[in-house]
């Protein structure tokens, strides 16, 4: 199948509303919506007729975090690993609610890796919003249990290297690494990782050709974003506050790594404003576009 794939989310938040605020404003054809037609009656009206795949679901309340959603959400995600397409498109879905149904996943990323990886294949978590471009190294994790290896790093900065040159078109892509404490260590005053994990890993990624800084103090360096094809983040705040203070509702997240790439809105489920009419769909549209070649 060559069509983008979009799921619509947790039906009780406002993905169904920004998909199709997004897609009434993109006006597209070659796009499958994996969803519930009561829920998308519930949220507004398509422009278009999309072909469109019914997941099961029972009635709609917007705010309300529950199983049946989490259930919902993760059997759309699950269809749409099977039919792959040209790209998947995911509107925000609530953890709380995967976990009330049983699905004990840090997110969607977590999911696509389940049911996309194949021979040792790893998902990324790429965040862009043009050229700003954020590569977290850790995913969803409290701080305390951030597990940074030379391994790790090495291998997650060959695969964005891979990402750039093979999908992106870009030879020779510009990184720069953050340091994983204030000040990068500050010669391991501060703390060591800079010395015992990020400096070896950069060594060795040199070695194979990789463009990329030593370990440099995360707080001045976004200040000189646009010098870089990408920025590598330790964990996720140290990432995505940057960008997201930036580039706003139009940040992207960008799954890759694997066979198929996907993306979403750099935002969550807003059950506060849920069935309202006023959601953004900006993140939807900048998700979607992505994908169009």
């Amino acid at each position: 199948m060559n069509k983008i794939i979009i799921t619509t989310g947790d039906p009780n938040g406002i993905g169904a509303e920004i998909t199709i605020k997004a897609l009434n404003k993109l006006e597209l054809s070659d796009v499958v919506l994996i969803s519930n037609k009561k829920v998308l009656d519930f949220y507004g009206k398509l422009k278009r007729d999309y072909e469109l795949i019914e997941i099961p679901y029972g009635d709609v309340t917007p705010g309300e975090i529950c199983k049946e959603a989490g259930e919902f959400c993760y059997r759309s995600l699950k269809k749409a690993c099977e039919l792959k397409g040209r790209g998947i498109v995911t509107a925000p879905v609530a953890k709380k609610a995967l976990h009330l149904a049983g699905y004990n996943f840090n997110g969607q990323t977590e999911i696509l890796e389940k049911f996309l990886a194949h021979d040792n294949m790893h998902a990324e978590m790429l965040f862009t919003a043009g050229k700003f471009r954020v590569l977290l190294l850790t995913r969803h994790c409290a701080l305390k249990d951030i597990n940074l290896t030379r391994d790790m790093v090495v291998e997650k900065v060959l695969n964005l290297a891979k990402f750039f040159t093979e999908k992106l078109l870009i030879p020779n892509p510009r990184f720069a690494l953050c340091g994983f404490n204030p000040h990068a260590g500050e010669g391991g005053i501060l703390g060591r990782e800079e010395i015992e994990i990020l400096q070896p890993a950069v060594d060795i990624l040199k070695k194979q050709g990789i463009n990329i800084t030593n370990p440099l103090p995360a707080d001045t360096l976004f200040i000189k974003a646009k010098d870089y094809d990408c920025i590598i983040a330790n964990y996720h705040d140290q990432g995505l506050i940057p960008i997201k203070t930036v580039a706003g509702a139009k940040t992207v997240n960008m799954t890759i790594g694997l066979d198929v790439i996907r993306t979403s809105p750099g935002h969550g489920t807003a059950f506060d404003i849920a069935g309202k009419n006023i959601a953004d769909e900006t993140g939807m549209i900048e998700a979607i576009k992505a994908m169009i070649p």
